[in-house]
């Protein structure tokens, strides 16, 4: 059986009467929000100091992304600073002030600074190949000491204190990082909100209006996820963008919003980056828009509701709602009349004016006509039927061996649930193998999935047992609650659960020659990799050099390199590395090798080859034939 709300059947006036209330109160904390945002936005209540903060870099700055561009779950929260392409350039403290905050995290910052500086605002600098050197030492020290590589350390005030133009860090490519840069943010140290660097008059040259490229028309009377938008190209005009050929748009719609593609571009660069804000009117009526001025990491996820989300999942780009979507509760959008959508309560033609800009007031104008025809009506599918999932409350899948829970906050729109249920092809599952929906629909917060095995586990086992979602995307752990198996996910798809008793497989060294009995040679190496591999992923990878700890890196990928420094002298050493997997099946091996200096032998000279002689052979005459 499948419900919507609370879970039994017999609250079901209770929840309507909850409904009722919780409809009320979200109204007016709604209204009060909007108003607020609109006074503070149109008298421009925020003042960001000017030219405080310098380049953090020597070199003129360049971007390859701007804050609030469009990434996979979440804006960028900062700028891209070029590096030309190359690593090792001094970073350089945008302002006095004091480091708070080091890190190394890997697949996200890799090293990363940040700095509190007295005017209430931070900076934070990240993808770094190594701090200077004090700093350096501090946290080798501490990785040390923890006997772990990942570090994340809060700095007392007076520990490096540093002024403005203060050598702090090399440049690089570590983490998360595509490419040699460096990603610099500014934010609010009190909140720790980010804010657009942008906005405080950072040296750099911005005198080019946003490109609109396609147009977006949303029929809200029904879910954005059960429709496919009527798109328009556009064309750049003197006046501005306009729909060629289409002197006025014919609608059967009467309650609609509008997204655009859009991108930005700074003065002399041909790199797209992302538009800052969006405005959209109704015969000269401000409606709604956004504006991507400031964003919480908390709250980053949202630009799920932001784009088009089946638009970009099947490969086509970004396509970005100037109006929120119901479940939207992040703080990018204004709201100036009602609740953000465009009513067309008449067969009259109204003028939509849609405003594009960037973070130094440049903008695009896309200018058309819509009028609503009740010829084109389409049938409204009315409220949302029992059996959907609808945004803004609890909603319940139940089904004999399988059960979702969505929290309040889940989905962005209305979602008609789709569960099939089959037999599982792994030779490890010990379940049916479960989809509900699929990916191509966002989920905000966690829901919680319970499934039921089909088959019996042996009670020595039960803590061996990992969900796969999604074929091989992502690996969960599940916890045991009587028959069921519970775990949250951040993702619909497919599920099952699968029994994992393999232990991870570990690699030798790179072996270069034996030495003496089964010692390796490996004086040519000047690191060692290990790439364990295992069903449910590699949980725990710990280093021993002669029964001490010895630091691995994991920067990317699932690759731990050790590069030979002063912990390893030369001489016979003992190495032994242990791995442990999401369930605790484990693996250790253990080498002796040798470590002498090494000289590389010369290049082999080539053979000189004497030049023979060739001979051209002479073609006989042919004569023909009488």
């Amino acid at each position: 059986m499948q419900r919507i709300g609370f879970k039994f059947a017999t609250y079901i006036v209770m929840e309507g009467m909850i409904r009722f209330f919780k409809n009320y109160i979200r109204l007016v904390s709604f209204t009060i929000n909007c108003l607020y945002i609109c006074v503070s936005t149109d008298a421009q209540t925020v003042k960001y100091p000017q030219n405080y903060f310098r380049n953090p870099l020597d070199i003129p700055m360049e971007l390859v992304a701007n804050f609030g561009e469009l990434r996979s779950n979440h804006w960028h929260m900062g700028l891209d600073i070029r590096t030309n392409q190359k690593e090792n350039l001094p970073v350089y403290a945008a302002a006095e002030g004091y480091i708070a905050y080091v890190g190394v995290r890997p697949q996200s910052f890799g090293r990363f600074i940040i700095i509190n500086h007295p005017n209430g605002y931070s900076t934070l600098y990240a993808h770094l190949n190594d701090f200077y050197p004090a700093l350096h030492q501090y946290v080798l020290d501490e990785q040390y000491k923890n006997e772990s590589w990942q570090v994340e350390l809060d700095l007392p005030k007076d520990k490096f204190k540093v002024s403005k133009g203060q050598f702090i860090a090399y440049s690089g490519n570590t983490g998360g990082s595509q490419g040699p840069h460096v990603h610099f943010e500014i934010r609010e140290t009190k909140t720790d909100r980010s804010l657009n660097p942008l906005l405080f008059g950072m040296p750099i040259k911005d005198d080019v209006p946003p490109t609109i490229s396609k147009l977006g028309i949303y029929d809200r009377s029904t879910s954005t996820y059960a429709q496919t938008p009527q798109l328009f190209s556009l064309k750049n005009t003197d006046s501005g963008y306009i729909i060629p050929k289409i002197p006025v748009i014919k609608t059967g719609l009467n309650k609609i919003s509008f997204a655009v593609e859009a991108i930005d571009r700074f003065s002399g660069s041909q790199n797209p980056n992302g538009i800052y804000t969006t405005r959209i009117f109704l015969d000269d009526e401000r409606i709604a828009g956004f504006t991507l001025d400031q964003i919480d990491y908390r709250e980053s996820e949202y630009i799920n509701a932001q784009i088009d989300y089946r638009y970009y999942k099947a490969g086509k780009g970004y396509l970005q709602h100037i109006s929120p979507l119901p479940g939207e509760k992040g703080r990018v959008y204004h709201i100036y009349n009602g609740d953000g959508i465009i009513n067309l309560n008449d067969t009259s033609i109204h003028e939509i004016l849609i405003e594009v800009g960037d973070a130094d007031e440049n903008y695009s104008k896309l200018i058309f006509k819509i009028q609503y025809k009740d010829s084109l009506a389409v049938n409204k599918p009315g409220l949302p039927g029992s059996g959907e999932f609808v945004p803004n409350f609890v909603n319940v899948l139940e089904k004999p061996d399988f059960e979702a829970y969505l929290p309040e906050g889940c989905i962005y729109d209305t979602i008609k649930p789709v569960y099939y249920r089959s037999n599982a092809t792994n030779e490890n599952a010990v379940s049916a193998l479960h989809q509900l929906n699929d990916n191509s629909i966002p989920v905000h917060e966690e829901m919680t999935v319970k499934i039921k095995p089909n088959k019996e586990v042996r009670k020595e086992w039960q803590n061996k047992i990992i969900i796969q979602r999604n074929g091989s995307y992502a690996i969960l752990k599940p916890k045991w609650e009587g028959q069921w198996l519970s775990f949250k996910t951040g993702a619909f798809g497919t599920f099952v659960a699968l029994l994992d008793l393999s232990s991870p497989i570990l690699n030798d060294p790179d072996v270069y020659k034996k030495g003496k009995g089964d010692t390796l040679d490996l004086s040519p190496a000047t690191r060692i990799l290990f790439t364990p591999t295992d069903i449910s992923g590699i949980r725990k990878f710990r280093a021993e050099l002669d029964s001490n700890w010895l630091m691995f890196t994991n920067d990317k990928g699932r690759t731990w390199i050790y590069n030979f420094d002063e912990r390893c002298p030369y001489g016979i050493h003992h190495l032994k590395i242990a791995v442990e997997d999401l369930v605790g099946n484990t693996t250790t091996k253990e080498w002796w090798f040798k470590k002498y200096p090494y000289t590389p032998p010369p290049p082999k000279k080539k053979k000189k080859t004497s030049k023979k002689k060739t001979t051209t052979l002479k073609k006989k005459p042919v004569t023909k034939k009488k």
